[in-house]
């Protein structure tokens, strides 16, 4: 590995973790880097415009470089674009929203999301990372994974969001073995209070985990008496058809 690429690299993920704004000083500290070798490197990536530096403090945020980056991924991402009638549709038929997800590193990246189709203020979460074992969307994939990264994920810290955030490995083991007897996964108030959801895997070939589809909503709505049954029956649907379409033919992990 090329060590100035990787040390630019740590930079920008300690702005994106640790910010929003860090001087040459605390990232230094933070990354255990010689300040001038901080700064140079700051330098270009101001320079690049992946990074901008606050006239009045002197310190760095993130710059809308990253930004540009991060639509041209969205935009050429082929289970984004795969997902789009799919996630519309199911949105329709279950009346929630829906979002797509992918596991990066030990969280899920939100892909695409459709909002809820009523009148009820929104806000759009793509871009958005959430820890995998708080969320359905990531129980749903990481179920699906071979054991050694499987395994890799539970060793490594789990935060506790809500007080219903599950953070042993033990039952979080349990709980994906369920899921893959039933076919999807169940977040009942783990990442946000009140907020509960429902995801299926989105297999491809040889029942490889791509990502996730799922719906999220008010708890009351989508675990009312347990997993809303015509919406886990939508939901299972939408996920076969996005496996068909991602090559994974019809899955019998996802058969009714």
């Amino acid at each position: 590995m090329i060590q100035s690429v990787t040390r630019a690299a740590q930079i920008l993920r300690a702005l994106e973790r640790q910010g929003p704004r860090l001087g040459v000083t605390e990232l230094s500290e933070r990354l255990g880097l010689a300040k001038g070798t901080v700064h140079g490197l700051l330098r270009t990536l101001e320079f690049n415009q992946f990074v901008e530096q606050d006239a009045e403090t002197g310190k760095y945020h993130l710059g809308p470089a990253l930004l540009e980056l991060g639509n041209a991924f969205l935009d050429n991402h082929d289970l984004r674009a795969r997902s789009l009638l799919w996630a519309e549709s199911l949105a329709s038929r279950a009346q929630e929203a829906v979002r797509v997800g992918v596991l990066n590193g030990d969280n899920v990246l939100i892909i695409h999301h459709v909002f809820r189709p009523d009148n009820s203020v929104q806000i759009l979460e793509v871009g958005a990372a959430i820890p995998w074992h708080a969320c359905a969307l990531g129980k749903a994939i990481v179920a699906y994974l071979p054991d050694e990264p499987r395994a890799e994920l539970l060793k490594a810290p789990l935060p506790q969001l809500t007080g219903r955030t599950i953070i042993f490995p033990h039952e979080i083991s349990t709980g994906l073995e369920n899921v893959r007897h039933k076919g999807f996964a169940i977040d009942d108030q783990e990442a946000i209070v009140g907020e509960a959801g429902l995801a299926a895997p989105i297999l491809a070939d040889g029942g490889r985990p791509v990502g996730a589809i799922g719906l999220t909503g008010p708890v009351e709505d989508i675990l009312p008496d347990g997993p809303h049954p015509t919406k886990v029956a939508s939901l299972r649907d939408a996920a076969r058809n996005l496996s068909r379409d991602m090559g994974g033919g019809r899955m019998s992990a996802l058969r009714d």
